[in-house]
């Protein structure tokens, strides 16, 4: 069996945390029940459901519902629906950042063909939004406007509490998607509603969600039995449930020791890669996402000479379209700069050691091209 690579794409998903798959187990093995079945199996995973959701919860803000999903791109379209009731009063524009996730991005276009205005409100050389300039673009027209907290391909931060702001002043829902952000930064508690995944914080994939704070109505998304808030039809799984729950809790429980481990790691990183430049702010940024770029690397050949470490030229969920990252290209960044840049992601489990070692690597392999 060959030896596993370095992996440092955290972005793109995390290991399954030891506590996550023994909680996991006995709702997988044992306790079988639907969890919308009344009797005592039933209740029992019904129980175990509610306590995963209070677990969410206690890292999002206060007065508002959890609804679970497949995922975070669902749940990003489970929240678009919330611009139905609003097109029939006048509000049909749509304004996300240029930077956003392609599941906010492409749900976005679908709109625009139901007949709203879908406005690209472009980011700076930093990736970070101007207020000034998106001030000016809401209006008393404006259903939603959606920004990512943490992006997840350079991990620029955006000031969603400021822009939630100007969005609530126009009566504008606002819209967060805060995957790669949450258990990490803090997630404003004045957003409206926030998408999130439990496969990016060392929890089982297949399971997302949809915070909504109390209020906002939302029509039903996926039609059946209703089981999720009347919204989202379909047999939850308590385990993929348990398997999220528990993985929140960790996050809370690890967040201060996970927080140096993470930066710690960003520190040797920039420091073994620093004739390499990196792409978005210096400043405003999570430390465990570190994308950046040099002159005349071919990336393509680099990721095929270095198959001892997992990293990425981009989002995952771009990666097989062929497509050049839009979110660079937003930087203003030149085509021959994209197809220059990584993106390492590092987490919980990975050692300063995998920083030096994979460093090594990609250093070497480059010198070598």
């Amino acid at each position: 069996m060959s030896k596993a690579p370095i992996y440092l794409d955290n972005q793109a998903t995390t290991p399954l945390a030891p506590e996550v798959f023994d909680v996991m187990v006995p709702w997988l093995r044992d306790n079988f029940g639907n969890p919308h079945s009344t009797h005592i199996l039933g209740r029992r995973a019904a129980a175990a459901v509610e306590v995963s959701r209070d677990q969410i919860a206690e890292l999002l803000p206060e007065s508002g519902n959890i609804v679970f999903t497949g995922s975070a791109s669902e749940a990003i379209n489970l929240a678009f629906g919330a611009v139905r009731a609003l097109q029939a009063v006048g509000r049909n524009k749509i304004i996300i950042l240029d930077s956003e996730h392609a599941a906010v991005r492409d749900t976005a276009l679908f709109y625009e063909k139901q007949g709203f205005l879908v406005e690209r409100h472009p980011v700076g050389s930093d990736g970070i939004v101007s207020l000034d300039r998106l001030r000016a673009s809401i209006d008393d027209r404006t259903a939603l406007v959606a920004a990512m907290l943490v992006n997840n391909e350079i991990g620029v931060i955006q000031p969603v509490e400021e822009i939630a702001e100007l969005a609530h002043e126009h009566g504008t829902l606002m819209l967060c998607d805060v995957v790669q952000g949450y258990g990490r930064v803090d997630i404003p508690g004045n957003i409206d509603m926030a998408a999130i995944s439990a496969h990016k914080i060392y929890g089982p994939k297949g399971i997302g969600a949809l915070w909504v704070r109390s209020g906002i109505d939302l029509p039903p998304f996926i039609h059946g039995g209703g089981q999720e808030r009347g919204i989202r039809s379909g047999t939850l799984s308590p385990a993929l449930c348990a398997g999220f729950g528990m993985a929140a809790a960790l996050c809370i429980e690890h967040r201060e020791s996970d927080a140096a481990h993470i930066q710690r790691l960003a520190d040797m990183a920039q420091r073994c890669f620093k004739d390499w430049t990196i792409n978005g702010s210096l400043d405003q940024r999570y430390g465990g996402n570190l994308n950046i770029r040099r002159e005349a690397v071919d990336v393509a050949r680099l990721m095929s000479d270095v198959r001892e470490v997992a990293f990425s030229a981009g989002s995952a969920c771009a990666s097989g379209s062929g497509r050049p990252s839009h979110v660079l290209a937003a930087l203003g960044l030149e085509a021959a700069q994209i197809k220059s840049s990584i993106r390492l992601g590092f987490g919980r489990y990975n050692s300063l050691e995998d920083i030096e070692n994979a460093s090594k690597l990609i250093n070497e392999a480059v010198g070598a091209q």
